[in-house]
C-alpha cells in the first residue's frame, strides 16, 4: 500500500505560503505557512498533521489490542502533544479516555502503553524522540 501527499509551495521559507493536498480531499489545498508553523497562522503545519496522524494510529491500535481480548471500547478519545523544538520533533505525549466496559484498571493501562510503543506511527517517530510518553484514563 502506497500513500501520497501533494505539497506545493510559493516563495521564500518565511514569507511563502504553501498548501497540501491528498488523494482522499481530506487535505485540498489545505494551506500551510511559516506563520502557521512558527506562530499563530490559520493553517496547518507538518507537526500538528503529525501529532493527527500519531494519535489517530495509536487509538486505532488500542482499538485492535483491546478486540484481541474480545473486548469492544465504546468510546476512546486522544490527544497528541508534539514537542517540536530547535527545529526537530523531540517529544510526543499521549493521553487517552476510554469508556472500555469489561477491562480493569492495569489491563487498560498495559494495553495502552503496547499500543504507544508499537503503532506504527511511534516506530517511525521512536528514533528521532528524546521521549514517547502516554497516559489514560478509563472513565466508567
Amino acid at each position: 500500500m502506497i500513500r501520497k501527499a501533494t505539497a506545493v509551495w510559493n516563495g521564500s521559507g518565511k514569507e511563502g505560503k504553501g498548501n497540501l493536498t491528498t488523494p482522499s480531499s481530506v487535505l485540498n489545498n489545505t494551506p500551510y505557512s511559516f506563520k502557521d508553523r512558527f506562530e499563530d497562522g490559520s493553517g496547518t503545519n507538518p507537526e500538528e498533521l503529525i501529532a493527527a496522524a500519531h494519535a489517530g494510529c495509536f487509538t486505532m491500535k488500542l482499538t485492535f489490542i483491546l478486540g484481541e481480548s474480545g473486548i469492544t471500547p465504546e468510546n476512546l478519545q486522544t490527544r497528541c502533544e508534539l514537542t517540536f523544538e530547535n527545529g526537530a520533533v523531540t517529544k510526543s505525549h499521549l493521553i487517552v479516555e476510554g469508556r472500555v466496559s469489561g477491562i480493569s484498571e492495569e489491563k487498560f493501562q498495559e494495553d495502552v502503553k503496547n499500543a504507544a510503543q508499537n503503532c506504527p506511527i511511534s516506530k517511525l517517530l521512536k528514533p528521532g524522540l528524546q521521549e514517547l510518553t502516554s497516559e489514560a484514563k478509563l472513565i466508567s
